[in-house]
C-alpha cells in the first residue's frame, strides 16, 4: 500500500530557506568523541563494517532516517517517502585524521564537512565516523536536516546509538521492505482534499479564539502584546555588527568545555536559572570580542534569538516544533555581576510575556496559505533579520552514555547559520561539563578560537563574583586551546 507523510509548514520551511539563500545549509548535529572500546584495534582503526551495522539495526527506532523527499505536483507540497535505494554504507561515512590526530585537526575537519549541504535525493543524514585521535579515541560528525528535527526533541540517529551501559553485543538489522510511493496524481488529488477542509478549520480556530477572549480565559492581549514587539524588532532588525553581514558557504567549528557543578553553584549564589548563566556569560564573551573588533557595543542592541520547546506534553513525533525568544544581551555591561542580573530579568519577563507565540503563529499562517504563503514567511524572515545569532541549550544526561561499548568522552552540537548571522552558539550538558559548540562563518569569523576565549574567560568572572571556588568544584577537563 502507498504511504507518504506531509511535512507540516515549519519543517518545509527549512527547505524553503535553503532553497531561497545558496550559502544555507539547514543542518544541525555536532562532533563527539569516544573511548575505543572494543571498535577500535590497538593502533586506533575504527571496525567501520560493524559500526555500519550497529547503526542500521537501530534505524527502525528513527523509521524517519529511511525516508526521503518527494514533491507533490503543481502545489510543489514536500512529503515524505520510503528511499526504495536506502544504503547505509552511503549514510555512514569513515575518514581519518593525520596521526597522531589533535583537537585542532578535528575541529578543521569538522568545518570542512559541515560547509557541505546534504543530497535532497536521499534521506537527509549522514554520520562521519573520525578515527586517527591519540589514545585510540576516535570521533563521530553527525549532520541532520532540520526539517526532520528539532534541537529540544533531539530524537536523532546519535540519540537511538547511545546506551546505558557498555555492551559490545547488539541483533542485527531485521529485513525491511520500502513501502511504495503514491503517485503524483495520488498526492495532488490528497492535497486539493485538505486545503478544500481548510476553511471550516479555519472558523474553528477563530470561534475558539473569540471564545477564550469572551469568557476570559484566553490570553488574547498577551499574544497581541507579543506579537507586537515581535513585528517591532522585526521592523527593527539586527544591529549592524562585524559578525552579521552575509554570510559565504564555508564553516569553523570550535568548542569548549566548563564544568557544570560550577555553572549550578553561579546560579545558587546569585539566583536564576541554569540557561541565566549561560546567557550572562555569552553576553560577556560578545561584549569582548566586539570590542577588541573596535565596535562601540554601548549604542548596539544586540539580539539573540533562544529556540524554547512548544512541543505538547507526551507528544515524540519528529519534526520541529520550536519557536524562539527575541532577548537583547547585555553585552555592553562590563560588570558580570550586573549582567547576570540584567540576564535574570530579562528572562523572567520573556517567560512571563510568552513573547514565544508569534514564531509558531507564522507558521499556523503558512499551514493555511500553502507554498505562497510559506515562501513569503521565509522570506521574510531572511530579509528582516531581527537578531544577531541564535543561541540554543539543550539539557542532557549526567551518566556516561556508550557506544556499544565506547564511552563518550565529549558531546558538542551544532547550530545553523541563518542570514547574516556569521556566528551560532549551542550548549549541551553531559557527564558533569558544559559542550559550547561554535559555528561560524569562515571568512567573517576567522578569529573565532579568540571568541572561545572570551567565552572561557567570562565564565570565569562569573564564577569568581559569585565566589565559586573552581579549583575545587566541577568535574570538568579542561581543552587545551588550539588556534583553527
Amino acid at each position: 500500500m502507498a504511504y507518504y507523510e506531509r511535512l507540516s509548514a515549519q519543517d518545509a520551511s527549512f527547505l524553503a530557506y535553503e532553497d531561497a539563500d545558496p550559502t544555507a545549509h539547514m543542518h544541525i548535529g555536532g562532533v563527539s568523541v569516544y573511548e575505543g572500546g572494543g571498535l577500535t584495534n590497538a593502533r586506533g582503526g575504527v571496525d567501520i563494517e560493524r559500526l555500519r551495522a550497529y547503526v542500521a539495526s537501530r534505524l527502525a527506532l528513527i523509521p524517519r532516517y529511511r525516508q526521503r523527499l518527494a514533491t507533490t505536483p503543481l502545489v510543489e507540497q514536500p512529503v515524505w517517502v520510503d528511499d526504495e535505494r536506502f544504503d547505509v554504507r552511503y549514510h555512514v561515512r569513515h575518514t581519518r585524521l593525520p596521526r597522531p590526530g589533535d583537537d585542532r585537526e578535528l575541529k578543521r575537519l569538522a568545518g570542512r564537512i559541515l560547509s557541505q549541504r546534504l543530497d535532497r535525493n536521499r534521506p537527509l543524514w549522514e554520520l562521519w565516523v573520525i578515527e586517527g585521535l591519540t589514545d585510540r579515541r576516535f570521533a563521530m560528525l553527525t549532520k541532520t536536516h532540520h526539517c526532520m528535527m528539532d534541537g529540544v526533541s533531539g530524537v536523532d540517529v546519535s540519540s537511538v546509538l547511545m546506551r546505558l551501559e557498555a555492551d559490545p553485543t547488539f541483533e542485527p538489522a531485521t529485513p525491511w521492505t520500502p513501502r511504495p510511493a503514491p503517485t503524483g496524481t495520488a498526492l495532488l488529488t490528497d492535497e486539493i482534499a485538505r486545503r478544500a477542509r481548510i476553511p471550516l478549520q479555519v472558523v474553528r480556530g477563530l470561534t475558539g479564539v473569540v471564545r477564550a477572549a469572551w469568557t476570559g480565559r484566553g490570553h488574547l492581549q498577551q499574544s497581541l502584546g507579543s506579537a507586537g514587539e515581535m513585528v517591532r524588532l522585526a521592523w527593527q532588525g539586527a544591529a549592524a555588527t562585524p559578525i552579521n553581514r552575509p554570510i559565504g558557504p564555508h564553516r569553523r567549528f570550535d568548542w569548549t568545555v566548563v564544568p557544570l557543578a560550577d555553572a549550578k553553584a553561579i546560579k545558587n549564589r546569585l539566583g536564576g536559572k541554569l540557561n541565566d548563566v549561560v546567557l550572562a556569560v555569552v553576553a560577556g564573551a560578545l561584549g569582548a570580542f566586539l570590542r577588541r573588533r573596535r565596535v562601540n557595543v554601548d549604542i548596539l542592541d544586540f539580539i539573540a534569538a533562544i529556540p524554547v520547546n512548544v512541543r505538547a506534553g507526551g507528544d515524540t513525533s519528529l519534526g520541529n516544533h520550536v519557536a524562539a525568544w527575541l532577548a537583547r544581551l547585555p553585552i555592553a555591561e562590563g560588570d558580570a555581576k550586573a549582567r547576570f542580573e540584567h540576564v535574570v530579568t530579562l528572562t523572567t519577563t520573556l517567560k512571563r510575556s510568552g513573547s514565544a507565540a508569534p514564531t509558531a503563529g507564522l507558521y499556523e499562517l503558512a499551514e493555511i496559505g500553502g507554498r505562497p504563503a510559506l515562501t513569503a514567511v521565509v522570506e521574510l524572515t531572511r530579509r528582516l533579520s531581527p537578531c544577531n545569532l541564535v543561541v540554543t541549550n539543550v539539557p542532557g544526561p549526567s551518566f556516561p552514555l556508550y557506544m556499544l561499548d565506547a564511552k563518550m568522552l565529549l558531546a558538542c552540537p551544532q547550530v545553523t547559520l541563518l542570514a547574516e548571522q556569521g556566528l551560532g552558539i549551542a550548549i549541551f550538558s553531559y557527564l558533569g561539563n558544559l559542550h559550547f559548540g561554535f559555528n561560524a562563518d569562515w571568512d567573517l569569523i576567522p578569529d573565532l578560537h579568540d571568541l572561545v576565549s572570551d567565552v572561557e574567560a567570562a565564565f570565569g568572572d562569573l564564577a569568581a563574583v559569585a565566589g565559586v571556588d573552581r579549583t575545587t568544584a566541577g568535574a570538568g577537563q579542561p581543552l587545551q586551546r588550539l588556534e583553527v
